[in-house]
């Protein structure tokens, strides 16, 4: 069939994010409206079937009653296209916290869990231009920085899985079209016009927009350009850290005096960083309380925040794990601990051994706990094997017993982290 010049740029623009290599076996997200349609049928056309296989999934959130009627229909579509299909089905929401968010981290899981079944590494998106500028207008209204302007990622590692969006590029006007011209219907879902949703709100701003020059895609080439001033930033962070922070003990440690002559946008970036790596979230904290923690350790002052603590020992900042938000945590001996931990030894763990925070009592049984040079508060908050009440070993507050801790990744991690963020 002879394309349009139309098909062409859109199939040219498809094939463009994948930078050459397309992997041998890719997913395809596919919910059934217009984008992810105009995606799932690009891609058909984009690559040799022989060369390249592509499997398609819907993730059904169970939130409508046409969710699943939709479902079935791209399953059809997809027949017709010669690609697998499979319906994910989300059925452990518990109606507590934001639905639209609860709803995104279900279908990143639920996608990234079935790839990972079937040996796939690529999960391919549908969102647009329009998506990006939406999603900026929405964070410039929260006085977002660099981070929150650069709005979606083309590329991001999630879960194990690597989540492509190869059509920030495109509109969801052109999309339609292409849609049109090749026959293929799709879904208007009804939340796309809810005015109580913000996203609809920004979306219906664009109109008003247009005499300015600004377009969906104006704004996405800022959020581009954001994202270009944000890897930057993140480069000259992740030089900051190699400079002037150490990881010991699993906390991370800051020349004192080093740190207060960083740049504001630089140490800010390298308290959140240390915060995340040490705590986990897939969120930072917000601005306000990273600020008052940045001017603490300037002035050498403790403070808490996300589940970390910060304190000063030895002319240098430290940030590490607050040891309230890990005294009820127990695991047993050869799990993984806080998400980060693991104690090993060549020998057997005793019955009924458990991996917990040492603790006040803890660190009183650790006659040699001051060797290591970490802060007592680092300390209070290091994994310990417990039998019971009984203290088997504290391997960072200088209590082996033959056994070791072993941070998951390794040191190293804390640093190469910087740069995939």
């Amino acid at each position: 069939m002879q394309l349009s010049f139309g098909d062409a740029d859109i199939l040219a623009e498809v094939r463009a994010g994948f930078q050459g290599a397309p992997p041998k076996k890719m997913a395809v997200a596919v919910s059934g409206g217009g984008d992810s349609v105009a995606l799932l049928h690009a891609l058909s056309r984009c690559f040799d079937p022989e060369a390249v296989e592509i499997v398609a999934a819907t993730v059904d959130h169970g939130l409508r009653p046409e969710a699943a009627d939709e479902a079935a229909g791209v399953g059809v579509l997809a027949r017709r296209l010669g690609i697998p299909h499979t319906v994910l089905r989300w059925r452990d929401h518990d109606g507590s916290g934001n639905l639209q968010d609860n709803a995104r981290r279900a279908r990143f899981r639920l996608l990234a869990n079935w790839a990972l079944a079937q040996d796939i590494r690529m999960v391919v998106l549908g969102h647009t231009a329009d998506d990006q500028a939406e999603t900026l207008l929405m964070r410039l209204a929260r006085a977002a920085g660099a981070d929150g302007l650069a709005a979606m990622r083309r590329s991001r590692t999630q879960h194990g899985v690597t989540f492509l969006r190869p059509m920030l590029g495109l509109t969801r006007a052109e999309l339609r079209e292409y849609l049109t011209r090749n026959g293929v219907t799709w879904i208007e879902d009804p939340s796309n016009s809810d005015p109580s949703y913000d996203r609809v709100k920004a979306r219906q701003l664009m109109p008003a927009l247009a005499p300015l020059g600004i377009s969906a895609r104006t704004l996405a080439e800022v959020a581009e350009n954001m994202g270009r001033a944000r890897d930057a930033l993140n480069w000259y962070t992740f030089l900051a850290a190699r400079e002037i922070a150490e990881v010991s003990g699993g906390a991370v440690a800051l020349d004192a005096r080093s740190f207060r002559t960083l740049p504001e946008e630089i140490a800010r970036r390298l308290i959140i960083h240390a915060i995340r790596w040490i705590a986990g979230g897939e969120y930072p904290p917000r601005r306000a309380p990273v600020a008052a923690m940045v001017a603490a350790a300037r002035a050498g002052k403790a403070s808490t925040l996300a589940g970390c603590r910060l304190v000063g020992h030895s002319g240098r900042a430290w940030l590490c794990r607050e040891h309230e938000a890990v005294q009820g945590l127990r695991v047993p001996a050869g799990a993984l601990w806080d998400g980060r931990w693991r104690l090993v030894s060549e020998a057997s763990a005793p019955d009924g051994a458990e991996i917990a925070a040492l603790g006040a009592e803890g660190l009183q049984r650790c006659p040699d706990r001051r060797l290591g040079g970490l802060p007592r508060a680092a300390l209070l908050a290091s994994p310990a094997l417990w039998v019971g009440t009984e203290l088997v070993a504290a391997p960072l507050a200088g209590l082996g017993n033959g056994w070791s801790a072993e941070l998951e990744g390794g040191a190293e991690a804390f640093y190469a982290a910087i740069l995939s963020h």
